[in-house]
């Protein structure tokens, strides 16, 4: 299936060839296997490791696991309207702001300049910018203290899933 990422104005962001993995109680979750691709205007990668995505029931967040050695082991995007679409598959709006951790440099809110940005250009209403400037720090807190989703033995069970997947 996939995962298709827009910006606020409706413009293509990031899209990823992924496969279903199934749900439990925090939300949906998908896979990438090495060789998947991504892509967006004027970038695209094959994924190097495997990795796993969840998309929880908020719709205000999408969070992507790496499997060791990736040094990115959690990456949030902060989202709106992410949800499954008519098509059956899943899409989100993508609001800049990401909660990172990386064995490199730890754990921080990344893209604040893009997210400055964005909120002029594309004119996100207040109240969005009021709950996800606030979501970015509690899902920063949850990252840092591994809370499940974000922990490591939440992460094994759905690379596992993933790994046992016929090719």
């Amino acid at each position: 299936m996939t995962f298709r990422w827009r910006k606020w104005n409706g413009g293509t962001h990031w899209v990823h060839s992924c496969t279903y993995l199934g749900h439990d109680e925090h939300g949906e979750w998908f896979g990438q296997r090495t060789g998947d691709g991504s892509h967006r205007p004027g970038r695209e990668f094959v994924a190097t490791h495997p990795g796993i995505m969840l998309l929880p029931p908020t719709g205000e967040w999408v969070l992507t696991m790496n499997a060791p050695p990736h040094p990115t082991r959690v990456y949030i995007d902060l989202a709106w309207d992410a949800r499954w679409d008519e098509g059956g598959e899943p899409t989100g709006i993508d609001m800049d702001l990401d909660v990172v951790d990386d064995a490199r440099r730890g754990i921080w809110i990344d893209d604040r300049d893009e997210w400055d940005e964005h909120r002029v250009a594309y004119g996100y209403p207040a109240a969005v910018v009021d709950r996800l400037d606030a979501l970015a720090t509690e899902l920063e807190g949850a990252v840092t203290a591994h809370r499940a989703p974000f922990d490591e033995a939440t992460a094994a069970r759905w690379l596992a899933v993933l790994a046992a997947l016929p090719a």
